[in-house]
């Protein structure tokens, strides 16, 4: 019988306690992974989610950390070293999503966004990275969104930090390479249970459905395995862009 496909790896997940971020913690562990579950102030929920994957067999810990700080983000970086020993896999899903006129929108606003999307997918890719070099071998994979692809006027700052993330990607694929794959996702509505269901995105994309965090935690399963693949932007998102 074959193994699991991510036998034997680490990876570090950032805002893993919730949504998008712990469908992907949970299924890298189903896929074998030892899995860091970072998190900001939800440490009920990420703990539930290390709950659940040590339950099913699987090596995980919770860690806090506000991955838009350097000093943060080596924290986190030394706690995985100590306790796996390495680093095969960072997906980079924190982020915060509002809306905001842009006339009115404040120095604050726009500086959390940009801090929260941008600046922290930055600065743990220079964390992690230089690990990754020395193994011989690591996968990035960024959180983008439809946002750094499409103008949504009252998303301006959100759509702006996304397609900076969208760059981002596509430059660390060739500063990093040949040893480290860096690729983006690009979701688009993703809901969970519980959640009022976007009936004008259902009714507009071909696959007349929202997406769900298991859409996002194939399309990671993917391009963490992938081998020929990077500086891509896999968008999942029912065909909207199509419309």
């Amino acid at each position: 019988m074959p193994g699991k496909p991510f036998e034997g790896q680490v990876a570090v997940v950032t805002g893993a306690a919730k949504r998008i971020g712990r469908s992907i913690a949970l299924r890298l562990s189903a896929e074998g992974a030892s899995v860091v579950v970072n998190y900001a102030t939800s440490k009920k929920e990420a703990e539930a989610v290390v709950s659940e994957i040590t339950s099913a067999g699987g090596r995980a810990f919770a860690i806090q950390a506000d991955v838009t700080q350097r000093a943060e983000v080596r924290k986190l970086v030394s706690a995985t070293q100590r306790e796996f020993g390495r680093i095969d896999i960072l997906v980079n899903n924190v982020g915060v999503f509002f809306p905001a006129n842009f006339l009115e929108l404040t120095d604050e606003q726009w500086d959390r966004v940009m801090n929260t999307n941008l600046r922290s997918q930055f600065l743990c890719c220079q964390e992690v990275a230089p690990l990754m070099k020395r193994q011989g071998r690591g996968r990035i994979i960024n959180l983008a969104s439809l946002g750094g692809l499409l103008a949504w006027p009252s998303y301006t700052h959100y759509c702006v930090s996304k397609a900076g993330s969208i760059q981002l990607t596509r430059c660390l694929a060739r500063a990093l390479a040949p040893e480290i794959l860096v690729n983006a996702i690009a979701p688009g509505t993703i809901q969970f249970p519980g959640e009022l269901p976007d009936e004008e995105y259902i009714r507009r994309v071909p696959l007349h459905r929202t997406g769900t965090g298991d859409d996002i935690a194939d399309a990671v399963v993917y391009l963490a395995a992938a081998d020929f693949v990077t500086g891509q932007i896999m968008v999942v998102d029912g065909g909207r862009t199509l419309v």
